[in-house]
């Protein structure tokens, strides 16, 4: 997809005597001036028939009614499984419950959720700092989508890990080798499928084969080398703890996973690099994609920023710190118009604008659509967030507002309508860290700066592969915000 929200998705269709077929069609005309519910369309793609839908009877019987039926495409397990391994995103059955219920519960403690204000307190902190020192005081243009991604992963990694890479001040050498190896691998996995010779490439340690054997080397030899060491660091808090030494309780996940006995190197690795890129790119995207929103609507960004410096109390002699300090559960309840507003732009920008599952048995959707085992089932947040039978003639404008009731309090939808963080038993678990995360890095910026592209008139365009980016990065100009008190 590109940028302007009426792009092609070129679908290469082979014609058929089953179901309707669609010959490619324009994501406008599926999505922005649909007015009639659209069911279910076979697509192929080579000798992949996919079956697309944009309804949420059918999005609730795959994600949840018959959830047993719908897993993960074992051609996924082939092209991905050099760099995700059996990682949670990447597994169905009992491998996925294991590891489902294992984070499930570390992921609703009070100590992580905390952990998680923390870190995303200091490294939004970081990146004000930043915007002060490279952007604010000399009218330049900073890559805001850059800096998201690499505070994101900063974020990430110390509340998974353990660990701060410090990516997003260039400190750590080791930190920014791991994250260029992991950005890069993910790159060349995700364009496998469209490599028809990707096999033997890999075969002979050729081509893009090569470099992503390298890539994927020294993540692992980065992620092992940390795993060993918090391995023996348990070891030996385990004898201090014999010997009646009191032990602080762990924080981040994989040294709470190590207490709970988990010590399979690879187990623990794969579910790291899982978590990682999930906490990484999908915050980063939603970032960049409200902030971009935020400068095409300078009238919204001022409702929240008087919000934001309404319920932190801050002045204009305010520092990031004292402004931080102020954020706290308090705080970040009060800020519904953010919530609201951080919710609208996933219902028109998803991460994922796309996500499906396999069949695995022949099966008859609620609309009456028949799939046949082995067809991929797909359905599109990104065009779902621009139906008019589902959010109105006015599905195509960032309205805030749509998302809030009587009392101007948060109102939730219906996951299998609002489909960006998934729904039934494969829900986001890091939904509401995500939430928290993004409230806090919002809230420290707009009360701290005031955004705007840098070109107003240029066309600014995104694409997909696993997730959406802006082509070329995001690039704003930030200007120090003056409070009114």
């Amino acid at each position: 997809m590109a940028g302007n929200d009426h792009h092609i998705i070129q679908w290469a269709v082979a014609s058929s005597s089953r179901g309707k077929i669609c010959t490619g069609f324009r994501i406008s005309e599926l999505t922005l001036h649909a007015s009639t519910k659209p069911t279910g369309f076979l697509v192929f793609l080579g000798s992949t028939s996919q079956v697309l839908t944009v309804d949420p009877v059918n999005v609730e019987y795959m994600l949840k009614t018959n959830f047993a039926n719908y897993g993960k495409r074992w051609s996924n397990d082939i092209t991905v499984i050099d760099l995700l391994g059996e990682g949670i995103f990447n597994v169905d059955g009992k491998k996925w419950h294991h590891q489902r219920k294992l984070t499930s519960y570390e992921f609703s403690t009070k100590t992580l959720r905390d952990f998680n204000n923390v870190v995303s307190r200091t490294n939004a902190i970081k990146l004000a700092q930043i915007l002060a020192d490279q952007a604010a005081a000399s009218n330049r243009s900073i890559d805001i989508q850059d800096l998201f991604e690499k505070a994101t992963l900063d974020s990430a990694f110390k509340v998974i890990v353990g660990v701060e890479l410090d990516v997003l001040c260039g400190t750590f050498e080791e930190g920014i080798r791991f994250s260029d190896s992991l950005d890069a691998a993910r790159s060349l996995i995700v364009h496998r499928p469209v490599d028809f010779f990707w096999k033997i490439k890999r075969y002979l340690n050729i081509g893009s084969e090569a470099l992503l054997r390298k890539c994927i080397k020294q993540v692992d030899e980065f992620v092992y080398k940390i795993l060993n060491s918090k391995i023996e660091e348990q070891v030996q808090n385990s004898s201090h703890g014999d010997q009646g030494i009191q032990m602080k309780k762990s924080e981040d996940v994989l040294s709470r996973f190590l207490e709970a006995k988990q010590t399979d190197t690879k187990y623990l690795r794969d579910m790291i690099i899982n978590l990682v890129m999930a906490g990484k790119d999908t915050t980063s995207v939603a970032l960049s994609f409200f902030f971009y929103m935020m400068c095409k609507h300078p009238y919204i960004q001022e409702k929240i920023a008087k919000e934001v410096i309404e319920a932190t109390q801050v002045n204009q002699n305010s520092s990031f710190d004292e402004l931080a300090a102020n954020i706290n559960a308090n705080t970040l309840d009060k800020m519904q118009y953010l919530h609201a507003a951080l919710t609208e732009t996933l219902r028109l920008y998803p991460p994922v604008p796309a996500d499906g599952k396999v069949c695995f048995s022949e099966d008859t959707m609620p609309d009456g659509f028949k799939v046949d085992k082995g067809d991929l089932v797909v359905y599109l947040p990104y065009a779902m967030g621009r139906m008019e039978f589902l959010w109105g003639n006015d599905a195509e404008e960032f309205r805030p507002e749509r998302w809030l009731g009587e009392s101007s309090r948060f109102h939730p939808e219906s996951p299998f309508k609002f489909t960006t963080f998934q729904a039934g038993p494969r829900i986001c678990l890091g939904k509401e860290f995500a939430y928290r995360q993004m409230k806090i890095f919002c809230m420290i910026l707009l009360a701290s700066y005031v955004f705007k592209l840098s070109d107003e008139n240029e066309e600014v365009k995104y694409d997909s592969s696993l997730t959406l980016i802006f082509v070329g990065g995001l690039h704003l100009i930030a200007t120090p915000r003056v409070i009114h008190v």
